[in-house]
């Protein structure tokens, strides 16, 4: 029998259109095809220790070997995953005696993200996600696959290496009743700058007037200036507002980047309803969350000992990045404002030609707009960096 139609209407991925790669990812080939020995890597953003590895934490290996002696079953735990993960870590994120939001599991932070934009687009279909410019590349392809219309706003002004908060409220003036204010918790991604407490409060103020939801992604919990100090504006802000979504990932906090253990918390006085919605969604997205790393970090956080070293280790790897960053800081006047930055990232005022010619000249990896991961560095590679920056800066 003869099949009507053309080709087009006959085969169902005809119509589709090849996507662009992702640049950091192509970044990893080139770093690796490059034979140079004094090459650096300042793009994939994971943390790196001052052999340049991404060691597996010793209270994770720990976790694991307990996990492994003692785990009885791999059955399925149900669409809202490690329910003890969930309630540990919102003392983590929410502090100790504070009042939790409801929150179920989710594949690393990406999930809790396409999670809730899953939520608000079922709840209120016509909001809109205002979002910072600069941010991480996949922040709004997020809310846009989910259905969402997505809008930005100024937050970091480049040249001046420093928060735009007048420009940020400017723009937000044009937010409508309803929509959804994305902010970084703490360790903005990609330039490191973070509001400070008056500009949380302020925040505050502008979602209560208008009646905006934030959305706050925390992804590097720890990796600031404490596990305390990166949650505090983040909690502020919760304490002013009825509504508002947490997604949280243990990628970065735990070294987990491989097993995707996240979680999402929302905010609302209509808990046990946003939970049946949340569970049906996370059902039809995912299923079930994956277990091994949710149940590592479980173990970490409901020992005593565990929790401790874990808080160890952290204040480490927190105590290396903030020293790089004052290395970087003291080596040139173009650099100074990354001193007072925090987290792995800072976004140096590089064109596309200057980041090539990096690459090309000198074996230096960076995103195509400048970002760094500053612990792809060590205190050793430090003064040839800021050198082969010279006169780009």
């Amino acid at each position: 029998m003869l099949m009507q139609g053309s080709v087009a209407d006959r085969e169902i991925f005809s119509r589709l259109a090849i996507q662009p790669p992702d640049a950091l990812l192509g970044l990893i080939g080139l770093y690796r095809a490059d034979r140079r020995p004094g090459k650096i890597d300042l793009g994939v953003g994971v943390f790196r220790d001052d052999a340049g590895r991404t060691p597996v934490m010793r209270v994770v290996k720990a976790g694991e070997a307990k996990l492994l002696r003692d785990q009885e079953s791999k059955s399925y735990l149900g669409a809202e995953g490690d329910i003890r993960f969930v309630e540990l870590l919102a003392k983590v994120a929410f502090g100790a005696g504070a009042d939790r939001p409801v929150g179920i599991q989710t594949p690393g932070g990406t999930g809790a993200l396409r999670l809730g934009a899953e939520l608000i687009a079922r709840s209120k279909p016509g909001a809109t996600v205002w979002i910072g410019t600069p941010t991480w590349p996949n922040h709004a392809p997020i809310f846009r696959e989910a259905g969402m219309m997505t809008r930005t706003h100024r937050f970091y002004d480049v040249a001046s290496a420093a928060i735009d908060f007048d420009g940020m409220i400017e723009d937000l003036r044009e937010a409508k009743a309803g929509d959804v204010l994305l902010l970084h918790g703490c360790c903005h991604n990609p330039t490191g700058a973070d509001l400070n407490s008056a500009q949380w409060q302020e925040i505050g103020l502008l979602c209560a007037r208008r009646a905006l939801v934030p959305f706050i992604d925390l992804a590097y919990q720890g990796l600031g200036d404490g596990l305390e100090a990166d949650a505090a504006g983040m909690r502020g802000l919760l304490d002013m507002l009825p509504e508002a979504l947490v997604a949280y990932s243990c990628d970065k906090n735990f070294g987990l980047y491989r097993e995707r253990v996240g979680a999402l918390w929302v905010q609302s006085g209509a808990a046990e309803l946003v939970r049946s919605n949340m569970l049906a969604l996370a059902r039809s997205l995912w299923s079930m969350p994956p277990d091994h790393g949710a149940a590592v970090t479980r173990l970490v956080l409901e020992d005593d000992a565990l929790r401790a070293d874990w808080v160890s280790e952290l204040d480490a790897m927190r105590a290396r990045i903030n020293e790089l960053r004052s290395a970087l800081a003291a080596s040139h006047p173009r650099l100074a404002a990354i001193g007072d930055q925090r987290g792995m990232f800072a976004l140096l005022p590089l064109t596309p030609e200057a980041v090539d010619a990096l690459r090309r000249d000198h074996g230096i990896y960076m995103a195509g707009n400048g970002r760094i991961n500053i612990a792809g560095l060590t205190l050793e590679t430090v003064p040839a960096f800021v050198a082969a920056l010279g006169s780009y800066l």
